[in-house]
């Protein structure tokens, strides 16, 4: 448990490790991690969401009622429905977000897994993928990888790679800007 609070914290961090402590104690942990994927993910693909969920104006019982069904409707229900309408409940809702990550930051460090972003500027084929995470999975340690992409045409070409802390950005669109630095101080 101690290690576990240097993952995560301040009051985001107490939160989801609090909720990671009852949903490992119940064995439950695969599942509550993609139910809070789920909701992270809903809140990503609605602006109207996240402007509830940080708007400071509604009552805990208008935000209660309206997550009752958003939740519903999603299909989450249990330990992540009820983690959510008590984070309501105490105000804390502006920060679900930060909890959320803090939750997948515990369950990656007890299964072994880390998350990289890799940004590209077309869709790489599974075996660049596969080769990808074997190159990360060494750079870790052995450690499991978990690759997300995204796909952004302005960086042109090259990669981005985002590893915890870490940032690779091996993109065309920095290099051409590094080397019209270099000419701008030369000329």
């Amino acid at each position: 448990m101690a290690q576990d609070q240097t993952i995560v914290s301040g009051m985001a961090g107490r939160y989801a490790l609090a909720l990671y402590a009852l949903a490992e104690d119940l064995g439950l942990t695969d599942k509550v991690a993609a139910d809070l994927a789920s909701f992270a993910a809903l809140m990503a693909e609605s602006e109207d969401l996240q402007r509830f969920v940080k708007s400071p104006l509604h009552s805990a019982e208008e935000q209660l009622k309206a997550l009752d069904a958003v939740l519903a409707r999603a299909g989450i229900s249990g330990i992540p429905a009820n983690f959510v309408k008590l984070v309501a409940m105490k105000r804390r809702l502006y920060a679900i977000g930060d909890m959320l990550e803090n939750f997948h930051k515990l369950n990656d460090a007890a299964k072994g897994r880390v998350r990289a972003e890799v940004t590209v500027a077309e869709p790489l084929a599974d075996r660049h993928v596969e080769s990808l995470k074997a190159a990360l999975a060494e750079l870790t340690g052995g450690k499991a990888v978990d690759v997300k992409t995204k796909i952004d045409p302005e960086i042109i070409g090259g990669i981005i790679v985002k590893l915890g802390s870490r940032m690779v950005d091996g993109s065309l669109r920095t290099k051409l800007n590094s080397l019209r630095a270099r000419m701008k101080e030369v000329g």
